[in-house]
């Protein structure tokens, strides 16, 4: 493992130097990013529970940022992921997103501890009131991370450590997803005696696939480390460590960010529309979606590059 680590840096470092020395034009992908401390705060998102950075152009780095308590979920994060994202969504500017988590870990998941006064002693006697009250409750904190999902912009999961519970809510709303040798996952909800019910039992049996699989993480609440949580496809790729883990998910987003905004998101659009829908009315809905999409000018700058034999990674995509 070590020896591929090494390997990986001598890599980068060779990238590098040849992409300075090519006086390379296309987009900036930096391979270097676990220094989050010098990346920039990015505009107008300062927040409690997450620090979001510009990480490069059109790219942003949103790290879960509540160390000390194991980035726990906590009352000012599920305010603030929604505020984040809404703000993402309409940011012309960003065309990727990287989530990660500071510390020793991804996130240990929901702090019941602060969430006990609103859910386990909810006010008043009538229970139906109760009910509503609680209702409201859970359907915002799913709005947490179907806002990500909602997202235009691509998400990139990048996990060390323990994604818990409320973690495995999180990623499965990313649309792609990178984890660390060490990182281990964990549908941690029955211990708990309740159902997991903002989006986890939702989302997980779409992405993996393996309605079994499922059940016995949401029965027994063990733990999936990094290698079953690659072959039951919850994540594409494993990195030795974090550090190798960010630079190459920041890579992603850096190569995802030089395409046309316009096809990127289209994209995402089309496939969610797709996961819930049969092809017959796939097929409509893009049909309807793209009459208007194929008009755009980034086709003709694509067919030019591809016309004068130039790289699209040459090519300036304009905001959408």
């Amino acid at each position: 493992m070590a020896a591929g680590i090494v390997a990986f840096r001598r890599l980068r470092d060779l990238l590098s130097r040849r992409l300075t020395a090519s006086n390379y034009s296309g987009p900036s992908i930096s391979l270097r990013l676990t220094g989050s401390s010098a990346q920039e705060e990015a505009p107008d998102h300062s927040y409690e529970s997450l620090r979001v950075t510009s990480a490069q152009k059109h790219v942003l780095h949103v790290q879960l940022n509540r160390p000390n308590k194991r980035n726990a979920m906590y009352k000012a994060f599920w305010r603030e992921m929604v505020e984040c994202f809404s703000k993402i969504s309409r940011d012309a500017d960003c065309r990727a997103v990287v989530i990660s988590g500071a510390g020793k870990m991804f996130t240990a998941g929901v702090d019941l501890m602060d969430l006990a006064s609103d859910i386990l002693q909810p006010k008043g006697d009538d229970v139906a009131r109760i009910s509503w009250y609680l209702r409201d409750i859970i359907t915002r904190y799913q709005e947490t991370f179907s806002v990500i999902e909602k997202c235009p912009k691509p998400v990139i999961a990048a996990v060390h450590g323990g994604c818990i519970g409320g973690g495995v809510d999180l990623i499965t709303a990313c649309d792609i997803r990178y984890c660390a040798q060490d990182a281990f996952f964990q549908v941690k909800v029955s211990g708990r005696g309740l159902a997991a019910d903002v989006g986890t039992l939702q989302r997980l049996p779409k992405v993996i696939g393996n309605h079994s699989l499922v059940n016995e993480l949401a029965f027994t609440a063990r733990k999936m480390m990094a290698d079953e949580a690659l072959g039951s496809g919850l994540v594409s790729r494993v990195f030795p460590d974090k550090e190798v883990m960010l630079d190459a998910a920041l890579a992603l987003a850096a190569e995802i960010s030089s395409k046309s905004p316009v096809a990127v998101q289209s994209t995402k659009v089309n496939l969610l529309y797709s996961r819930d829908h049969s092809v017959a009315e796939n097929l409509n809905y893009v049909a309807s979606w793209n009459m208007s999409m194929l008009q755009t000018q980034d086709i003709t700058k694509s067919v030019q590059a591809m016309t004068e034999n130039k790289e699209l990674k040459s090519v300036t995509f304009s905001k959408l």
